[in-house]
């Protein structure tokens, strides 16, 4: 593989912290590298540095003569007088970059629903992100380096931006390199990723799932005694092992050794323990909606935003969200707190609820900007129970990612992430028993994902979760809903893929509302339902058939760990029959709803 670019003996330093201590790194065709870290230990800055956008304190950059390299910045670097369509193809007439198909698939995708002609300085922030990664996205260049590309999009949005990835190029040409917080993103385009902390850089092969098994190995063999944070790579990895079957259906890291180091981890959840101590706490009734309608806005711009929904949270019940943007996802959290009243419909909350509500700003804090971290907790309650287990202030801010040093930081001093973690502390310190946390993923990075979702394993309550980051949805939640945009809520038996599958059958693009297409004619006849019966009963037999096969690759790859030949040509036919198994319940749900 031919070089591109590469940093040697890289250093930068803040006032008295060192980011970055003497690195040196290499970017080849091919690479497809994820960067994780802390926040603040320097993943940006890194980026900043390969892309020429900052210069180090020491070392340098250099790029092989013509290759091109773009770059997406977290901030907003678009002018603000200028059109939407100027800032993606400046002068170009229509005709010029209508006429290629990549260039409108980029377009429908990201800007399909924003006004051509608008201001920049007219959009949101939401908006504007996805105008600068559609100017960036149509270019041709060698090298793209992605800062936070997955901010602002919705979960069909990441999905089509992976896709797109790892379609741009052939396997051994280009190279990209991003740093986000969403660990499906880096799981599903990613085969390397490099570690920055402590002003160094640890390479690693493969994706998130990758990387936290190699540096649970590497914290092992080493003999680290940080025992906190090996604990929840433990249990993070525990998750991987017992999570989604979406998730295991295509391992990216040796399903043996991961076993192996996990053995004597428990289950993430102990979902009957939790129902029973959140019954005790809640009582048996928490939150219903029976045939509620919703109409926000009057007259011609009156929107039915539901229509006719009912949904029953249950003690200890554990939800996840997912839906278009619109749709009313935030707005339907607002309805089960009580800050909106339904136009129709009944809702019944029960005596003992207490809520609470993470909303995506972090206004709640700006009564304590001049108070110290663990102050603001103390201030709420002085010992906290977390997992049977009971906790001072401090400790609990500890587990949140706090040091002891950063408990004295004040509230106007954190970064946005910390602030994010403050946020989410203060709501659980007053112990609500039904939590509702609105895109709670924003501004962390994963070792703080972690955290979070470790406490939220402990939480005994009802959880209700927006959010666009499937891998929190299927970590945290045991069941999915979508809201699709047509005043409904819908079950999802298979989850995130049943929703994106959805999405894509009915015609609808990442960023549109409602389907296309009109819906199914409703009353099937006699024959259509013995028809669908018979298609039923074929497809639980094949599916037995594959679950049988894929239980005996399982086994081969068990017993051949460490050839990795064998093990490359299982993972092939493992893959080929996830393939096979998806068709086939896609074709059985089908089936079944002319059943219902």
């Amino acid at each position: 593989m031919a070089h591109l670019l590469g940093g040697e003996n890289l250093s930068v330093s803040f006032a008295t912290r060192t980011v970055l201590d003497g690195v040196s790194v290499g970017l080849e065709e091919g690479d497809r590298i994820g960067i994780v870290g802390r926040n603040g230990d320097g993943k940006s800055t890194l980026m900043r540095l390969l892309a020429g956008r900052q210069t180090a304190d020491s070392g340098r950059v250099t790029v092989r003569g013509g290759v091109q390299v773009s770059y997406l910045d977290q901030t907003d670097v678009l002018d603000g007088d200028d059109t939407v369509g100027f800032a993606i193809v400046g002068e170009a007439a229509d005709h010029e970059w209508a006429s290629n198909p990549k260039i409108r698939e980029i377009m429908g995708a990201l800007v399909g629903e924003v006004d051509w002609h608008a201001n920049i300085h007219t959009l949101s922030g939401g908006q504007k992100r996805r105008v600068a990664l559609a100017k960036l996205l149509i270019g041709d260049d060698d090298v793209i380096m992605l800062d936070e590309p997955t901010n602002h999009l919705d979960v069909e949005g990441v999905a089509w931006l992976a896709r797109h990835l790892k379609a741009r190029w052939r396997a051994n040409e280009g190279a990209f390199v991003v740093v986000t917080h969403d660990r499906w993103f880096l799981d599903e385009v990613c085969t390397r990723t490099w570690e920055v902390h402590d002003g160094t850089i640890d390479p690693f092969d493969g994706g998130y799932a990758a990387y936290v098994l190699a540096r649970a190995e590497r914290d092992r063999s080493a003999a680290v005694v940080e025992s906190k944070r090996v604990q929840l790579v433990k249990k993070e990895l525990a998750w991987l092992r017992r999570g989604a079957p979406a998730r295991t259906a295509k391992p990216k890291f040796r399903i043996e050794a991961a076993n192996e180091l996990i053995a004597d981890v428990p289950e993430p959840r102990d979902s009957v323990a939790l129902s029973k101590m959140a019954t005790a706490r809640l009582g048996k009734d928490v939150i219903d909606l029976e045939n509620v309608s919703l109409t926000i806005g009057e007259g011609e711009s009156a929107k039915n935003l539901f229509n006719n929904i009912t949904l029953r949270l249950a003690p200890g019940e554990r939800l996840g969200l997912v839906g278009v943007n619109g749709a009313g996802k935030t707005t339907l959290l607002r309805l089960l707190n009580g800050e909106v009243e339904p136009s129709s419909g009944k809702m019944k909350t029960g005596s003992t609820v207490k809520t609470a509500v993470l909303t995506q700003e972090v206004r709640e804090l700006d009564d304590v900007l001049t108070m110290r971290v663990v102050e603001v907790i103390e201030r709420e309650k002085r010992s906290f129970e977390v997992a049977g287990k009971e906790m001072s202030a401090g400790q609990l801010v500890e587990q949140l990612g706090f040091t002891k040093e950063k408990q004295w930081t004040m509230v106007k001093d954190l970064s946005g992430g910390e602030r994010r973690r403050l946020q989410l502390l203060r709501l659980l310190v007053g112990e609500p028993n039904v939590l509702m946390l609105d895109e709670p993923t924003n501004d962390l990075d994963t070792d703080t994902l972690a955290a979070v979702e470790d406490v939220l394993d402990g939480w005994p309550g009802t959880l209700v979760v927006v959010s666009h980051d499937r891998y929190l949805l299927e970590r945290v939640t045991d069941h999915q809903m979508a809201l699709l945009g047509d005043g409904k809520i819908r079950g999802l038996v298979r989850g995130v893929d049943e929703y994106l599958e959805l999405r894509e059958n009915a015609g609808l693009s990442p960023s549109s509302g409602a389907p296309s297409a009109a819906p199914a004619p409703s009353g099937p006849t006699e024959g259509q339902k013995r028809d669908a019966r018979k298609v039923l009963n074929r497809l639980e037999r094949q599916l037995g058939k594959n679950s049988a096969a894929d239980a005996k690759i399982h086994e081969q790859m068990a017993a051949n760990v460490g050839n990795y030949d064998v093990l490359g040509d299982l993972q092939t036919k493992l893959a080929k029959l996830a393939d096979e198994r998806q068709g086939m319940e896609l074709e059985w749900l089908q089936a079944s709803e002319i059943l219902e």
